[in-house]
């Protein structure tokens, strides 16, 4: 391990054997739910793009990281509706005496190492575990891997939704999904399917699960679009039947069987693939 930093409710660390950021949250009273949630996460370098130090309010400094566009599904999910204060690349430090140079050197052995500006190609930072379930205001949802399941509530879901019945979408139905955060009005999740514009309205949606006061909440709605994410990237390699661009057959071989141990791609699927690059090499 290398150098660290202890700021406000987290501490990063460098690790010079990986080439990582590793970022523990800290539990508290004061920070961010999300941060909860998240825990601990090791962040390549290569998934970023810049950092930054400067002064913040009440005599402290704020080190923040940029994280390439593609590089981490939960900033992809989010799509920079995530509060300041719960942005989980920000980091604030107390300012002044040698703090500030510790900070500072921390800063430049980030920034010597960091990836290329451009989009990533594959997501390189690791999807948080997402709940099981995820309660909204008008429905529950599921994700199993494979499909996105939702039951709606007898009290909080409209008519359309309640006489259309529970809905299950596969993923190799989907082509994407929006999240729109529950601190702010109309908060909802809504897939969206390959075929067919669903109702612009979320509670008429029957691919959209509305949020609300102690409903959706971001620290268990974020991490579970995350994870709806990862899967359908997953799935848009298998269906493409292509590889991981720019990857070596060694790296292929290897992201081809985290794919299949995290369970996102069926042992057909793997073997499939598995051959299908081999005899590609």
């Amino acid at each position: 391990m290398g150098d660290a930093l202890a700021g406000n409710h987290a501490v990063w660390e460098f690790d010079r054997t990986t080439n990582s950021l590793i970022i523990r949250f800290a539990r508290g009273m004061r920070t961010p739910r999300l941060w909860h949630a998240l825990g601990e996460r090791r962040i390549p370098l290569e998934a970023l793009s810049g950092v930054s130090l400067t002064v913040g309010r009440r005599d402290t400094l704020v080190l923040h990281a940029r994280v390439r566009v593609g590089a981490d599904p939960l900033m992809e999910a989010a799509a920079g509706q995530l509060r300041e204060a719960c942005d989980p690349y920000r980091l604030v430090l107390p300012g002044g005496g040698a703090g500030a140079g510790r900070a500072a050197a921390f800063t430049e052995i980030l920034r010597e190492r960091l990836g290329p500006a451009g989009p990533a190609e594959r997501f390189l930072v690791s999807v948080p575990e997402p709940p099981a379930t995820l309660k909204a205001y008008d429905a529950r949802l599921a994700f199993d891997g494979g499909a996105v399941t939702f039951r709606w509530s007898r009290t909080g879901a409209t008519s359309t939704k309640w006489k259309a019945g529970d809905q299950r979408y596969a993923l190799t139905a989907l082509a994407g999904l929006v999240w729109h955060s529950p601190e702010r009005s109309g908060g909802h999740l809504r897939l969206l399917p390959r075929e067919g514009a669903g109702d612009p309205r979320p509670d008429h949606d029957l691919a959209s699960a509305v949020f609300g006061v102690g409903y959706g909440a971001v620290h268990e709605s974020l991490p579970f679009a995350a994870a709806v994410l990862v899967a359908l990237r997953a799935r848009a390699v298998v269906a493409s039947g292509a590889a991981v661009p720019g990857a070596r057959a060694g790296e292929r071989m290897q992201h081809l069987a985290e794919l299949h141990g995290a369970g996102l791609l069926t042992d057909a699927e793997y073997r499939a693939l598995r051959d299908r690059f081999t005899a590609g090499a």
